[in-house]
């Protein structure tokens, strides 16, 4: 999975997200020329599009959609800390042409954060996604196995972080859980992963977010810093880490890893591997 899928698209130009404290945007409206490129450099967590990290496996795509405020449109965007300059429509079809050219593979669209949305935008994304992903759609009476979804013709599972909406539409799947640590140190998150699976796995779908989260002070100190030094200087730890995992039911198991900038170190190529502890190859 990719943590924050969207946020190659950036917009520099953009206001700051409604969701953020009154603190930052008012330091973003009174400096914006200081305040802003931190904020851009501290806010994306991928460089790949979305189609060229479905292309290296990913197939976890953690949407993160808002309205902007006094916007008369009915557009959404994408959103951390700022939002994106593409629309969620636009990705959506991409996410289709790719789904069509590749009929065999099956991806979770995690759509969170929901940043002004109101009743009648939640109504309109919603629409959006029957639309245009139709009997692609895994309802959530199916239990997804890989052959049953291939007999279906279902390709896209939709976890969706609004329950009053998911009781309407049996297309959309409950909010998946994530893991997260909101760690700035790679031993905090590896002892908070750890943790938390101490605790016993989900019976469903769940996350383990092996994304650090900087926070003001970190910023302070390390003023010449970006979230991309930050996470390409944890990647060797955190590849140990995955590779020591299981993938299965048992309490101690993992479902889906997600991380920053994913196109780095391996990191897709490590978490498919896991699968070979599940199915070993047969010795004839």
């Amino acid at each position: 999975g990719s943590h924050d899928t969207m946020t190659y698209c950036l917009d520099k130009n953009s206001g700051v997200s409604g969701n953020e404290s009154k603190v930052v945007k008012f330091l973003n409206k009174c400096l914006p020329c200081i305040v802003h490129p931190i904020i851009m450099k501290w806010s994306t967590t991928q460089v790949l599009t979305v189609t060229e990290q479905l292309e290296a496996g990913v197939r976890y795509l953690d949407f993160r959609i808002a309205h902007k405020a006094n916007d008369p449109s009915m557009n959404l965007y994408f959103v951390h800390m700022v939002y994106t300059t593409v629309t969620v429509q636009d990705i959506l079809c991409n996410v289709l042409r790719w789904l069509e050219t590749h009929p065999q593979e099956v991806v979770i669209l995690a759509c969170r954060n929901f940043d002004g949305l109101t009743k009648k935008l939640h109504h309109h994304l919603i629409a959006c996604i029957k639309e245009i992903f139709q009997c692609k759609l895994c309802p959530r009476n199916v239990v997804p196995t890989l052959r049953t979804l291939w007999q279906h013709g279902h390709q896209l599972i939709v976890s969706y972080e609004d329950d009053r909406e998911v009781v309407k539409h049996c297309e959309l799947w409950p909010a998946i859980p994530y893991w997260w640590g909101n760690k700035t140190a790679t031993r905090a998150l590896i002892q908070y992963l750890e943790q938390m699976k101490r605790m016993g796995r989900p019976e469903e779908f769940f996350v383990a977010g092996i994304n650090l989260t900087e926070n003001l002070r970190y910023i302070l100190v390390h003023p010449f810093g970006s979230l991309k030094k930050m996470t390409l200087r944890s990647l060797p730890c955190l590849k140990i880490w995955i590779k020591q995992q299981y993938p299965g039911p048992k309490k101690e198991c993992i479902n889906i890893i997600a991380g920053d900038f994913i196109g780095n170190d391996d990191f897709v190529k490590d978490v498919i591997e896991l699968n070979t502890k599940i199915n070993s190859p047969l010795h004839c």
